[in-house]
């Protein structure tokens, strides 16, 4: 019985923590306050950076205004006649809100088969990749957070085109994001994370 005891206590210690708190930190404002919640994050971000070279504050900004950081983020559901669900919005899930082509892009580039939308590192990953691709074909600054996020939002193809320029809505995020950044970088030079 003592040895089954701690089998089941063993057990549900590893359950906790096996990456399936899908809940958003709880003071979003505050990159300090995210990465010590949630170290995992931090650490991800960080190795996106080295790989990829996009800063972990832009990061940050992009996962805030994507998903708050909800590793299982969806779309809403969309309703006919207001009340008969017709499906989602769109594809995207997980932390990176990434569509499911844009995924499977991303993993048969990387050859990353088994990555997973709703695993942070999976998902700072691919936003590394994507932001590094739009780097290279568009000319943007990875620490550009505003033309970055618009390129992520919109696509590569649709920010070549200026599709953005009649979202004044879009644009207002943009802006959002870029600002975020800068705020969540400032803090981690604060708190010596940066």
């Amino acid at each position: 019985m003592n040895r089954l005891l701690k089998l089941a206590i063993v057990g549900l210690v590893a359950s906790c923590g096996g990456g399936g708190n899908y809940s958003a930190p709880r003071q979003l404002d505050n990159a300090c306050a995210i990465t010590s919640e949630r170290p995992a994050y931090l650490r991800a971000m960080r190795q996106t950076e080295r790989k990829w070279g996009v800063p972990v504050h832009v990061q940050m900004a992009t996962l805030y205004q994507e998903s708050k950081f909800i590793g299982d983020a969806r779309t809403p559901h969309q309703y006919a006649l207001g009340v008969i669900p017709i499906g989602r919005q769109s594809s995207a899930f997980g932390y990176s809100q990434a569509l499911d082509a844009t995924w499977e892009e991303y993993q048969q580039e990387t050859g990353n088969r088994r990555a997973r939308r709703d695993n942070i590192r999976d998902a700072t990953d691919f936003m590394g990749w994507y932001m590094h691709g739009s780097q290279q074909r568009l000319g943007l600054s990875k620490g550009d957070a505003t033309s970055q996020y618009l390129a992520y939002h919109e696509g590569r193809s649709g920010f070549a085109r200026g599709s953005y320029r009649q979202k004044s809505w879009l644009v207002r995020v943009a802006g959002s994001v870029g600002q975020r950044s800068e705020m969540y970088r400032q803090q981690l030079v604060g708190c010596r994370r940066a």
